[in-house]
């Protein structure tokens, strides 16, 4: 693994502080780009709760729910996340700098994830790679076999803290909020 994937690796839920610093400081919301700006982030939200729900870290390959669509439904799901910020936002600044952290990021991370996955997981990755595109995901999902078959699980999003997602969502559209309302005085 290269120097700079473990940067990217281990600094980008870090560097997302500051990130947030300046995309809200670029902001300039209105009641109506928040309100969209959630909706948007609501449908991120969801995806990446489904998708914690079907993710067993370290214990099997997942290729069921939304992995039999895409590689990284979670991934996905911080794209359209980070889209709903970008609309509440309604700054082409913010979004831009959303967009950057986002591609050059998750870039690294979802190749050095996919080695790790290749390491652990052999023929049933390279199987699964050849039937699951890595971001975009398919209109049909794949039908694989293997050792992840089971069905979304509460107790297992619980377990991936995917709450804190949300959390962060909230508190970001209420900064805007607050922005939007300082803006109007």
């Amino acid at each position: 693994m290269s120097s700079a994937e473990t940067f990217f690796f281990r600094w980008r839920v870090r560097l997302g502080y500051p990130l947030a610093i300046v995309v809200l400081g670029f902001a300039r919301p209105s009641a109506q780009s928040v309100f969209i700006g959630a909706l948007v982030g609501a449908i991120g939200l969801w995806l990446r709760a489904y998708a914690a729900g079907y993710l067993h870290k370290q214990e099997f390959l997942s290729v069921t729910g939304p992995y039999a669509y895409t590689r990284n439904p979670l991934y996905l799901g911080s794209a359209i996340l980070a889209a709903g910020v970008a609309v509440a936002a309604h700054s082409w600044i913010s979004a831009a700098v959303l967009c950057g952290y986002f591609a050059l990021f998750y870039s690294f991370v979802m190749r050095r994830e996919a080695r790790e996955l290749h390491s652990r997981h052999g023929v049933a990755f390279e199987q699964y790679v050849s039937s699951v595109p890595l971001f975009f995901p398919r209109l049909t999902p794949a039908k694989l076999g293997g050792e992840s078959s089971g069905s979304f699980s509460l107790a297992q999003y619980k377990k991936n803290h995917e709450w804190q997602a949300a959390v962060g969502f909230l508190l970001v559209l209420a900064a805007l909020l607050v922005i939007w309302r300082l803006r109007l005085r």
